[in-house]
């Protein structure tokens, strides 16, 4: 042979990816057969009237001033707090939880490492293993859980975000491994969904790079010169197989089956064809505004849902322990620094700043989501399930019990939002996950730390 089969795949690997959007069929408009029969025979991440399910994850770091975020009362007669008045016009559309917990993000004999806790046992409800080596362990997400299973009806399986840098690797928090504080996804117990910051990459995954007409061309062209290669590595492979020993013959078939995965994602791409213009340009580089950051990367959301490029999606607004002051609205201390505030009376007020700030990005995401309608004619966020909070409560004590939760959307009619669920006493959040796993349609008796689902969502 005379081709260099190690350089051959990475070439091979940075080329195949096609990220593409499907557009809304009017097959499927409401009292259609075709819509009825799609709701009865893929019971899938669709709600009853056929239309696609979303899920989506939004963390934002550092806990809260519990002083001005819990709310007063419980049920449908309760008052919303200071720093929650941003998004206090969609109180129909989300039900306040609390009374969760994630007993894994506590010490339990590990010592420090709080933060890094707090952001891995999120979506996992599983503690990760102490290390600041290669040997990192956790366990699945409940995005990429229910992605298992639903990802196959849309071109992307999940979508993970991220304003923060890619770290999977190094030393972050009282000896343990960057990937559990910047990584909020994971496929499995060893290995993090590598998010993505920059919203002009995340617009062309879904869409493609270039105009319309240069989407489609390149669609095509890559297409062609894919299959071409896939024919020509798996003749090669089948030519060179005989002339190597054992172990080689092994580490080929693993080369080989990552090559079928590369084939069946190509096979997923034709099959799903080129998306329609999404009617704006692919933004430009990354904005130096955190806050505009944070919209732009929403709207990414919001067009991953409209065009039903994925139903399911993660975004990490900040790292647990981020220290990123906020000089846009006059705080220039440090998040983490304020958020061991030891009760003193000026760095909770300003930490009830940055609650109203992040409040402020969860509205302008549930607006974004009112506005878009489904063929159903509800909007996207009633046929969404979107979970906001973080892994800390009171920030100053490390605490991991009475986390800050707010479940938006009304699941298409699975969820009953409007209310404050105050949890008689401490419940693993990773019950609440069995309840949106259920509504995806993706049945399982375990999750995390689970014992049970909740009743009253």
């Amino acid at each position: 042979m005379t081709m260099n089969h190690s350089l051959h795949r990475r070439k091979f690997l940075r080329n195949v990816g096609i990220g593409l959007a499907l557009p809304a069929f009017e097959t499927f408009l409401p009292g259609s057969r075709a819509l009825a029969a799609a709701a009865e025979t893929s019971p899938l991440a669709v709600t009853p009237s056929g239309m696609p399910l979303r899920m989506a994850y939004l963390y934002h770091p550092n806990g809260v001033n519990l002083a001005t975020w819990t709310p007063t009362g419980a049920g449908r007669d309760y008052q919303l707090n200071a720093t929650q008045e941003p998004f206090a016009r969609f109180k129909n559309d989300f039900t306040l939880i609390s009374g969760l917990e994630h007993k894994n993000g506590t010490a339990g004999g590990d010592g420090g490492g709080d933060h890094a806790r707090a952001n891995a046992t999120f979506l996992t409800g599983a503690r990760p293993y102490k290390t600041a080596g290669a040997d990192i362990r956790l366990g699945i997400s409940v995005d990429q859980f229910a992605a298992r299973q639903v990802g196959g009806l849309t071109r992307l399986s999940s979508i993970e975000l991220s304003c923060d840098g890619v770290r999977k690797s190094g030393v972050c928090d009282s000896g343990y491994s960057c990937a559990y504080q910047f990584n909020l996804s994971w496929r499995s117990e060893t290995t993090p969904m590598t998010p993505e910051s920059n919203p002009r990459l995340v617009f062309e995954r879904l869409f493609g790079a270039g105009s319309q007409a240069e989407r489609s061309r390149n669609y095509q062209l890559r297409n062609q010169r894919q299959r071409s290669l896939l024919d020509f590595i798996i003749q090669d492979a089948k030519d060179l197989n005989s002339q190597l020993g054992r172990n080689d013959q092994h580490k080929l078939d693993e080369y080989l089956t990552g090559v079928r995965e590369i084939e069946q994602r190509i096979i997923k791409a034709e099959k799903f064809g080129l998306p329609k213009d999404p009617g704006m340009p692919a933004p430009e580089d990354t904005p130096t505004s955190y806050e505009e950051h944070i919209q732009l990367m929403f709207d990414m959301m919001v067009l991953a849902f409209e065009t039903d490029s994925t139903r399911v999606a993660s975004f990490l607004l900040a790292h647990d322990g981020s220290n990123r002051s906020f000089n846009e609205i006059g705080v220039t201390d440090g998040h983490h620094t304020l958020s061991h505030h030891q009760s003193d009376p000026q760095k909770l007020e300003k930490l009830s700043r940055i609650d109203l700030f992040y409040s402020r990005q969860f509205a302008y995401f549930l607006d974004r989501l009112t506005q878009k309608k489904d063929l159903d004619g509800n909007s996207l966020l009633h046929n969404s399930m979107i979970v906001w909070g973080g892994g800390l409560a009171d920030p100053n004590r490390h605490q991991h019990n009475q986390l800050p939760i707010i479940l938006a959307g009304h699941g298409g009619g699975a969820l009953h939002p409007g209310t404050h669920l105050a949890l008689g006493s401490d419940t693993p959040m990773s019950n609440l996950y069995l309840n949106l796993l259920d509504a995806m349609g993706v049945r399982t008796e375990t999750f995390g730390d689970a014992t049970g689902r909740l009743q009253g969502v």
